[in-house]
């Protein structure tokens, strides 16, 4: 493509999304729908906070400036694999959805509108939060794209399938349920992988084993190894199906690697999350979030250039797939 991210270009223009805020690694501006057919990959952003299920505001709204922010530091050679993302890929930016704090049904209008743009015009998304809950309306269109055959896993310290949050059917703690209970999803495509510790309800397991889906303890991950977790997942969530969606909350990596999330220890390392995310995107890989990344906690931005390298690893898995690399 024209104008790839290439690091160290003194004199290379970074174009912005919007005031003050680059584009994901200086790529294009997409501002159009009809702009999307010059992409293959497309990223945009999800800037919502709905409910706070613990303390207050979390500030995850704002990761989609501050991944951005980090980003405009990297390009797209990763040169473990000798490969840059952006000699056989086109990407851009398409900015963020239309959102309105409190008001969740606007907000997964303004969710459906932008990333349905970016499904009906063939493209690879990627998505930053925003909080989990976001994954659920972006699963759903990507599950009536594929007309059901499609798998799911999901990333993550928690299993995130609690029915409901009080009288929240939407909250962070809750998407999962709602893919469970979606007709165009099969729950045996999906697994909940990393998921670790004293902050899960007790019935998240016997929910999804009641539904169908798989669980892949961090436990587990850190005493049999990485390879054997993916491997697993994936054929799990392969099978009979033509793409998978997958999901990642920053919160499966590590409080020592995640600084802008929660404190939950005995987590994934980086590697461990960057390998296991390139094997997926050599697999069946057709779309890709990353949520709760919480700036505020975070005055050097470590999670958010963490989201950035993981991202890269997965397209890398991707663009290995697609050209037979």
């Amino acid at each position: 493509m024209k104008n790839k991210p290439i690091c160290y270009v003194p004199e290379r223009v970074i174009p912005e999304v919007y005031s003050g805020t680059p584009t994901f690694l200086g790529l294009p501006k997409i501002s159009s729908r009809e702009d999307l057919n010059n992409h293959d990959i497309v990223f945009m952003g999800v800037p919502w906070e709905g409910t706070c299920t613990w303390g207050g505001h979390s500030t995850c709204e704002l990761a989609t400036k501050t991944v951005r922010n980090a980003s405009a530091r990297y390009g797209g050679y990763l040169l473990d694999y000798d490969l840059d993302i952006f000699d056989y890929f086109s990407g851009g930016d398409y900015g963020d959805t239309c959102v309105q704090n409190g008001n969740q049904e606007k907000t997964w209008e303004g969710i459906r509108e932008k990333y349905g743009d970016i499904l009906d015009a063939g493209k690879f998304p990627v998505v930053f939060g925003g909080d989990h809950s976001i994954s659920s309306p972006m699963i759903e269109a990507f599950a009536r794209k594929y007309q059901g055959r499609i798998g799911v896993i999901h990333f993550d310290a928690h299993m995130d399938n609690v029915p409901t949050y009080g009288e929240d059917l939407y909250a962070r703690c809750s998407p999962f349920y709602r893919v469970y209970e979606m007709m165009a999803v099969n729950p045996k495509n999906m697994v909940h992988i990393g998921v670790r510790g004293p902050r899960n309800h007790p019935d998240g397991l016997r929910l999804a084993r009641e539904n169908g889906a798989t669980v892949i303890t961090g436990m587990s991950i850190k005493l049999e190894g990485w390879k054997k977790a993916v491997e697993k997942a994936l054929a799990v969530a392969g099978k009979d199906t033509d793409a998978i969606y997958v999901t990642v909350c920053s919160d499966v990596l590590d409080v020592a690697n995640n600084p802008g999330g929660p404190p939950d220890a005995c987590g994934l390392t980086s590697f461990e999350l960057g390998m296991m995310l390139h094997e997926c995107g050599k697999s069946k890989a057709e779309a890709f979030d990353y949520v709760e990344i919480y700036p505020a906690n975070d005055p050097n931005n470590v999670s958010s250039h963490t989201a950035v390298w993981m991202t890269l690893h997965l397209l890398a898995g991707v663009t290995k797939r697609k050209f037979n690399l």
